[in-house]
Order: C-alpha cells, then sequence, then structure tokens
C-alpha cells in the first residue's frame, strides 16, 4: 500500500545560466544552521571543482540536504548550460517539485524555458522564485508575466500555472512572497517549500526499487550510485539485482555493501533507507545511470529516459610536434586513452571511440563548453596532447539524405549592432525567425542555425558586439543539410623555420597580421604564430636577426616597437583553428599548428584538394 512520508521533501533548483541557483543554495544551507554561526564559508560552496568556481558555472549537479524544523529538505543543485542538459533531465526523476529561479531583470530566458518544460512534462509542481530583487534594474512584475506566458506556451495545466511566487535576493539572503513584506530571512521560501512541494510516497511493504539517476566517483571506492527509494527498504548487506529499462537482457547480482544519505554537504553512513530517502550507494563496480537496484526476487526497471546523444566531436591526438614532451606529465597515448575512459565514469552524454590510427581517438559532445571544460581539466592535471577542429555529427535519414544537427539561438545585442550579426548569421546558414525589442536598448533576435555554424562564432559575436551582446543556444533536432559554410575569412601567419622569435623578425611580421605570440617565444616550423590579414597563409621567418655591420650598432634596433600580442584563450584557440590545423595543449601552453609541419608535403596535400 502507498504511503506519504512526510518528514522529506525532495527539490531540484533549475534555471539559466547565472540566474542564481548556486548562491541560493548557499543561503539555504546557511540559514539551516548548516554551518556554525563563526565558521568561514567560502562563496557558491556547491560548486567545488575549480574551473566551476573560476567561471562561475555549475558542470555537475550537486546534492545536498538541510533541515528546516522537522523536516529534511533534499536539494539538488543543477546546471545551466545547455550543454550539460543532460544532467538537469535526469536529476528531475529523483525529485518531488521544482524551484525554478528567473532572475528579475533578465527574465525568461532560453535554458529556463528547457528546464521548465522538463519539469512540466514530469508533472512536477513548480515554485516559482524571481531572484535579484535589489538589482537596481529589477523588473519584477513584468518577469512574472513573462513566466506565465512561458508556462502557457509550454501548455501547463491549470494546477500547474497556479503556482506560488516567491521574490528574493539571494546575495542579501532574505526572501518574502509580496514586495512589501519585511526583508529578513529565507523563512518564506522553506515554508513555500513545505506547503507546496508533496511528500514522497511510495510502498514500504513492497520490494525494494532505487533508479540510478547521478553517478558520482571517488578513488577509494569506486563508482558511487545516486538516486531515490522508490519503493521498498534498502539496508546495508542486502542481496539484490540491477536490472535497465533499455537493456532488458541486463540482470546483475549485486550485495548493498555501504550506503550514505545527505546531511549540509557531507555523505552521512546509514545502515538502512526508507522511501523517498535520497541514497549514495558504493560498492557496485560497474553501476550506470538509468540502472534500477531491486530485491532479487521481483526485478522490475524503472523507466528512464535515455540520455541525449552527442552533437559535436574532435579528435584527441598524441602531441608529434617539435617541442612534444618538453611541459606536460602524461603525454603517451595510453596516458591519454586511460583519463578519457575513466572521464566516462562521470559524464553520460560524452562518447569516446577509437579511430584506425592509435594514437588518436574521437571524443564526442554536447557543444564546445562541454568539451573545452574536459581539455581545461586535462590540461591542469598535467596531460599534454593535440586536438583537432571541432566537426558536427552527422545522420541520414531513411532515403539516404544527410542530417545535420540545428540549434535555436537566442541573441541579445544592442540596437546599433543588430545589422551585423544579422549579416553574420546569416552567411553562416542562420534563418531569422524573430526579432523584438527588450528592456535597455536591446534587441532579442531569434536564429535557426546549423549547429556547425555557431562553430568559432563566439568571439567574433564579441568583437561585433563590442563585448555587449549575449548569446544562448539550445539544441532543436536534426534537419536537411543546409551547404557549405565559409568559417574563416582569414589566412593564417606560419613560422617558416624553428628557434626562438626575436622582435626584429616579428616587426616585420606584424605588418602582414596580427601575431599571437611575442618575442622570446619558441616556435617550430608549421606552427601558426598570427591570423594573416588576407585570405591565404603566409610564411615568415620571426628568427631571423639583424645582420650588423661595421657602420651600425646593434643598440640601434631597440627603436622598434611591437603592438602587444593577441594571447588566444583556449575557447578562442579552439574557435581559430581550421580543418588543416590542430591546437597543441600542455599544461602551460597553447600552440596552434598545421597538421602537415613540412611546408612541401603541406603544399601537395593542397594541390590534391
Amino acid at each position: 500500500m502507498k504511503t506519504t512520508r512526510d518528514d522529506i521533501r525532495n527539490i531540484a533548483i533549475i534555471a539559466h545560466v547565472d540566474h542564481g541557483k548556486t548562491t541560493l543554495v548557499d543561503e539555504l544551507l546557511k540559514q539551516s544552521g548548516v554551518f556554525r554561526a563563526n565558521q568561514e564559508v567560502q562563496e557558491r560552496v556547491m560548486d567545488s571543482n575549480d574551473i566551476e568556481r573560476e567561471r562561475g558555472i555549475t558542470i555537475l549537479s550537486k546534492n545536498t540536504a538541510v533541515f528546516y524544523k522537522d523536516t529534511k529538505i533534499n536539494i539538488i543543485d543543477t546546471p545551466g548550460h545547455a550543454d550539460f542538459g543532460g544532467e538537469v533531465e535526469r536529476v528531475l526523476k529523483m525529485v518531488n517539485g521544482v524551484v525554478l529561479v528567473v532572475d528579475a531583470f533578465e527574465g525568461a530566458m532560453p535554458q529556463t524555458k528547457f528546464v521548465l518544460m522538463k519539469a512540466l512534462e514530469l508533472n512536477l509542481p513548480v515554485i516559482v522564485c524571481i531572484n535579484k530583487i535589489d538589482r537596481p534594474e529589477a523588473r519584477p512584475d513584468e518577469v512574472i508575466d513573462e513566466v506565465l506566458e512561458l508556462f502557457m506556451d509550454l501548455d501547463a495545466s491549470d494546477e500547474q500555472l497556479d503556482c506560488p511566487f516567491i521574490y528574493a535576493s539571494a546575495r542579501d539572503g532574505y526572501a518574502v512572497r509580496d514586495l512589501n513584506d519585511e526583508k529578513k530571512d529565507m523563512t518564506a521560501l522553506f515554508e513555500t517549500i513545505i506547503d507546496y512541494i508533496p511528500a514522497p510516497t511510495g510502498d514500504p511493504d513492497a520490494n525494494t526499487q532505487v533508479l540510478i539517476s547521478t553517478i558520482d566517483y571517488n578513488e577509494y571506492v569506486g563508482r558511487i550510485g545516486v538516486g531515490k527509494v522508490d519503493n521498498g527498504i534498502l539496508k546495508v548487506n542486502q542481496d539484490a539485482v540491477v536490472v535497465n529499462h533499455h537493456e532488458p537482457d541486463k540482470q546483475k547480482k549485486v550485495r548493498i555493501s555501504k550506503l550514505y544519505e545527505f546531511d549540509g554537504l557531507k555523505k552521512v553512513e546509514v545502515t538502512e533507507a526508507k522511501i523517498g530517502s535520497i541514497v549514495a550507494i558504493s560498492g557496485i563496480a560497474d553501476i550506470h545511470i538509468g540502472d534500477t537496484i531491486c530485491a532479487p526476487e521481483e526485478p522490475t526497471a524503472i523507466p528512464f529516459q535515455k540520455i541525449s546523444e552527442p552533437t559535436l566531436s574532435m579528435n584527441f591526438i598524441v602531441n608529434d610536434s617539435p617541442l612534444a614532451g618538453q611541459e606536460g606529465k602524461y603525454v603517451t597515448s595510453r596516458h591519454i586513452r586511460d583519463r578519457l575512459f575513466k572521464e566516462l565514469n562521470t559524464d553520460v552524454s560524452l562518447r569516446v571511440e577509437e579511430t584506425e590510427s592509435a594514437d588518436s581517438l574521437k571524443v564526442s559532445g554536447r557543444g564546445e563548453l562541454h568539451l573545452s571544460v574536459l581539455i581545461e581539466n586535462m590540461r591542469r592535471e598535467g596531460y599534454e596532447f593535440a586536438v583537432s577542429k571541432a566537426e558536427v555529427l552527422y545522420h541520414t535519414d531513411e532515403n539516404g539524405k544527410k542530417l545535420e544537427p540545428m540549434e535555436i539561438a537566442y541573441v541579445d545585442v544592442p540596437d546599433e549592432f543588430t545589422g551585423t550579426v544579422i549579416d553574420k548569421l546569416s552567411q553562416r546558414k542562420g534563418e531569422l525567425q524573430n526579432m523584438r525589442p527588450i528592456a535597455g536598448g536591446y534587441t532579442r533576435l531569434e536564429f535557426n542555425i546549423p549547429s556547425r555554424g555557431l562553430i568559432g562564432y563566439r568571439g567574433e559575436f564579441l568583437t561585433d558586439t563590442k563585448g555587449n551582446g549575449i548569446i544562448n543556444t539550445i539544441f532543436n533536432g536534426y534537419a536537411p543539410y543546409k551547404g557549405e559554410i565559409a568559417y574563416r575569412k582569414l589566412g593564417s601567419l606560419i613560422a617558416f623555420e624553428s628557434g626562438e622569435a626575436v622582435t626584429y623578425g616579428l616587426f616585420s611580421a606584424q605588418e602582414r597580421g596580427s601575431l599571437f605570440i611575442g618575442p622570446g617565444a619558441k616556435v617550430y616550423a608549421g606552427m601558426v604564430i598570427g591570423s594573416s590579414s588576407k585570405a591565404e597563409d603566409i610564411e615568415l621567418n620571426v628568427c631571423k636577426k639583424k645582420h650588423l655591420t661595421n657602420t651600425r650598432s646593434s643598440s640601434a634596433d631597440e627603436a622598434l616597437t611591437l603592438t602587444p600580442p593577441k594571447i588566444l584563450s583556449l575557447e578562442q584557440a579552439l574557435d581559430f583553428i581550421d580543418v588543416d590545423e590542430l591546437l597543441e595543449v600542455t599544461p602551460e601552453s597553447l600552440r596552434i599548428r598545421k597538421r602537415i609541419l613540412d611546408p612541401t608535403l603541406r603544399k601537395r596535400a593542397g594541390f590534391k584538394k
């Protein structure tokens, strides 16, 4: 018989990038007494890895739990970027309701729509939290109308439309039901969660069923499955069977060796877990997302949607440049292969495949951000390798027609730059579908554009809009191939010989385009040292020194002034490289190079094309 467990609430916090989810969780943790009154707490305590902290984005969903009066609230903080949308879809299976956080100035954004759509499809009740009402330009009343419009667009039911609204400032630590209420703490949000989000239900006397929704990984215990107890009781040392809805033949006997529940930011060992509890289970070697752990007497899998397919791929190649192996700690194909396969333990949207060459692996992911975060993580761990230009993954339909992934791009730009942006995106096969003015002299453009049309565009976009534009994209299925796109109008400046770049050589080179390196940089033949101002590649000697004669003193050189080089970030370098180039990634440097370093062989390959 189904019963309700009143002392628990399971919620997910969902929102668009940068609307304040993680900061809100910080406040809930602080105000529920998870930290001592005098404890030093870093900001955005849930974003635990370095890249998350530096970029201010959440990449992996995190679990935490707080107590309010006598109720335990399990909270899952989810990512907002479309590249990590796969994380959000799965996490919603564990919860009974969501808190949708919307920025009081920006309003409903593309990712707000995506995460809300997933929550409504699962019939989850929604609490809307209008955050950042302390911003001077906040417009909470208009944003509420936008959110209600969004609910209607997504065919929400009458009950879903009748959702509570909370106004909050996560940074200042308060939430209120009405803008005129006294702004002191988060009580209003806690109480709304307890009153409005249903308690978990299940049958405590039935056989055990736990659906694994996320995977954690730890060097000491290996893979840890995190999921919610749907039915029955889960105990330590219990015998169980692992089954999967999408793999009917899978049946694996296991024993539950360790069981944890969440308390604040810690995992606490427990001996048993009842219905509605969110638990972490360690000791099952190859547990996967979507597996159901159930009693051996009645192995029934819980249905679960498939994980979204990757849309972009790039090759990870052993570095074979003349400077290979000088800066990295792990450089061989075995190191790179082991590290990439280890990543599959926690990242389910990633695919790693062998290629014809033993030195190259094909890695596919959800988008440029997804792959660049992996590259950045590996480089910080001491790996050295090369990557090729990102390419989209094509499909074919039943008539053998080529299909390619499409995206909807929402672009907010200051009015004076709309012409440039429309022009650039149209050249990249984008179709303008909608255009409307929004607050503050901005226009919102909506494009349907092939995914490959956006590769390498972000850097150009920021330059075109003087850094004021915002671009957000969301995957929009597959459509027939739209034809060739010219990615880069300009060629590369290529070093002609190996050595060290000197001021004299760079001075004459800078007239030909913009440089990526300064004096003293190590270069080799075939390395790309800048962007040419013409369409073709130009080879230059940047190592040449001035010959001294009797009448010239060597100090006459000091008058040469160099324009500061443009130092590319990882994303800019991935955007810049062309199909015949590679990006050499080491813990200390990023170097762009031609695939074929020898100029004669490179020309031959060009003629063959």
